[in-house]
């Protein structure tokens, strides 16, 4: 692979090396920047002026070279804006392989349309443009200013490499500021900045120079530790003339208390209620579920994000009278309902999404999307996820588990953290009975219990599918190469850890390989190892496992009469730092008996013991799929 590579690039560089004096052409490019390169950043150069806490522009100039169709996407243009952001000016030059100009962008060629999506009120637009050209390689390069008036509580991040297969000729940014201004940033594998004054402005510049294409590794740390990155955050800002802070968490708890100061007074007729839900209650959290689940039967989730409606709450009477409202709506009636019932609770600012990185801790700034409520309960807090209509009361799913949040509480605004779900929680119970037939077909009765993390898309698919999609689903996702599903069904049981019972009935065609007088079978019928390293590989970064969880299974296939067993899997017992593994395999009678437990805990390990991981789970990966032989009797 590295030859042909190897004899693509001194190919590309010879058949253009006459022709190509373009800035842009691609035989200017470093051998070093094409390998393991989809696309190449020629030239970024950023700009981030501050002129005062309400107002600021960004001005962006980039080039990217697209060396093959895996890259078009870095060729598509996409900026959005609002009614307190706005693009003044969008310009952009299409260049050959050459680096001679195919075209310029011309101001009508630009679309701007609506981001709403599935918002009821949005004031988010984008401007977007692609050129559309499939003839590799080519240069793209654009130029935007986006001026922000009356909104400068976001500050632009500075990252060149952008993701993976992703290599950086050149790029900078610069920030300028008032003097009397604190810019404050927190570099991330970047050199110290160069500053220099200019008359009442200081300006403070980071570069970055020939940065090699990283290639993706499995189960490797955030992008944002492995590349080159500074995020920047306001002292001062002002966002729709409410003025703040961001020098520290407490500064911006007090901010956020004041957007939604106010904003709690719920409607005669819904303090009744509050009152006839919870009278007779004894305990705080038998009062919260109640007061929980009439949120859920009374409300839904709609995103509105009107200019400062995408930090500040409607308040508690209209989402009453509305029946809806965002995460930040629906959280601060939440907070309204428990303050009626003479529960403390408190407005909690969180960065969610299952994949999301937490917040960088030691730098106060805007690292979030999503509000949750905390409700402090002794030594046993509640956690609301309050846009979720089916989620129980008590429990988080892995969108906003185990991170950091801001608890918005005046003057005791803080940081601290979410549950976070053990291997002993995250838990997966698997009972298959089945029955293996003359013709290797197998009919499977399998019974599974999903606990916490593990029953969360089971839970989603559960709530949110018609029975319809669900057969879909469960067509498409089980490992067996032909199958039917002749049966399902779920329960839930919502308690703070929950659980849901599943019941499948398959059949499968040809399980079994038969082959002359022999049959050959897998025990483990549906819970492989779905970790598999190359053991052959060289790792570069850290193997980070985030997910901690406990599988156990019991398996009895019962097998046509008139075989003997010939050979069956050793009793595989495998134990380390990251996991712990046990299988077994007997017969008794015409039944195969197999146990399996598997326990996996998170942690982050050193790149240097990447050679002993691939070796263990390979290991686990061998006797998941271990076969069984059997003999037919003469």
């Amino acid at each position: 692979m590295k030859k042909c590579l190897f004899i693509w690039i001194v190919f590309l560089q010879t058949s253009i090396l006459f022709a190509a004096d373009g800035k842009y052409a691609v035989n200017k490019i470093s051998p070093l920047l094409l390998i393991n390169a989809n696309a190449v950043l020629r030239m970024e150069h950023e700009t981030f002026e501050i002129y005062g806490a309400d107002e600021a522009k960004y001005t962006k100039q980039y080039a990217i070279t697209i060396l093959n169709e895996n890259a078009d996407f870095w060729a598509n243009f996409v900026e959005s804006y609002d009614k307190l952001i706005k693009i003044s000016d969008v310009d952009g030059i299409l260049f050959d392989a050459f680096g001679n100009e195919v075209k310029r962008l011309k101001n009508k060629e630009v679309n701007d349309y609506s981001a709403s999506g599935s918002s009821l009120a949005d004031d988010n637009r984008v401007k977007q443009h692609n050129f559309s050209y499939k003839i590799y390689p080519y240069t793209i390069e654009y130029t935007v200013v986006i001026k922000y008036k009356n909104n400068t509580m976001f500050f632009p991040p500075w990252m060149p490499q952008k993701a993976t297969m992703f290599s950086v000729e050149n790029s900078d940014i610069t920030v300028i500021a008032p003097k009397a201004y604190q810019v404050r940033y927190k570099a991330t594998n970047a050199a110290i900045p160069i500053q220099t004054f200019d008359g009442s402005k200081q300006i403070l510049t980071w570069q970055a120079n020939n940065l090699m294409a990283i290639k993706g590794e499995q189960y490797a740390p955030r992008w944002n530790e492995l590349v080159t990155s500074v995020k920047f955050g306001p002292s001062n800002f002002e966002v729709q003339n409410y003025k703040g802070n961001l020098q520290s968490w407490k500064d911006f708890g007090l901010f956020s208390s004041a957007l939604k100061q106010g904003r709690d007074e719920l409607p005669p007729n819904v303090k009744k209620e509050v009152h006839d839900i919870t009278n007779g209650i004894n305990t705080a959290f038998g009062k919260v579920d109640a007061l929980y689940k009439y949120l859920q039967k009374n409300t839904r989730y709609i995103s509105i994000q009107l200019g400062i409606g995408g930090w500040q709450p409607f308040d508690a009477t209209y989402v009453a009278t509305k029946g809806y409202g965002d995460c930040k709506a629906l959280s601060n009636y939440m907070y309204s309902l428990l303050k009626e019932a003479g529960i403390k609770s408190i407005y909690t600012i969180v960065k969610a999404g299952n994949d999301a990185p937490d917040i960088a801790v030691d730098f106060p700034s805007a690292q979030f999307n999503h509000i949750i409520v905390c409700v402090p309960n002794n030594n046993d807090t509640i956690w609301l996820e309050c846009t979720s209509q089916s989620l129980p009361t008590g429990y988080l799913s892995g969108f906003t588990a185990n991170r950091h949040v801001l608890l918005v509480d005046g003057e005791e605004s803080k940081i601290c953290t979410t549950p976070t779900y053990t291997a002993q929680q995250n838990k997966k119970i698997t009972k298959i009975v089945a029955t293996l037939h003359a013709d290797a077909s197998l009919t499977v009765d399998a019974k599974t219990q999903y606990h916490c993390l593990k029953q969360d898309d089971v839970q989603m698919m559960i709530n949110h599918y018609s029975n319809e999609k669900i057969k879909e689903k469960l067509s498409q996702n089980l490992h067996f190469a032909t199958y039917d599903v002749n049966h399902f069904s779920y329960k839930e049981n919502k308690l703070k850890y929950p659980f849901i019972d599943e019941n499948l009935q398959l059949t499968v065609s040809n399980y079994a390989a038969i082959t002359g007088k022999r049959m050959f079978i897998v025990p483990n019928v549906m819970t492989r190892m779905d970790k598999y390293f190359s053991v052959d590989q060289t790792r570069k970064f850290d193997i980070v496992f985030d997910e901690a969880f406990t599988e156990t299974d019991t398996v009895e296939i019962n097998i046509p009469a008139g075989y003997m067993l010939e050979l069956a899997p050793k009793q595989t017992i495998e134990t380390s730092a990251y996991a712990t593994y046990k299988s077994s395999t007997t017969v008794v009678e015409n039944k195969i008996i197999f146990i399996r437990s598997f326990v996996q805990l998170s942690g982050r390990f050193a790149a240097a013991d990447y050679t002993s991981i691939a070796t263990f789970y390979d290991k686990l990966y061998k006797a998941d799929n271990s076969k069984m032989v059997f003999v037919k009797k003469e």
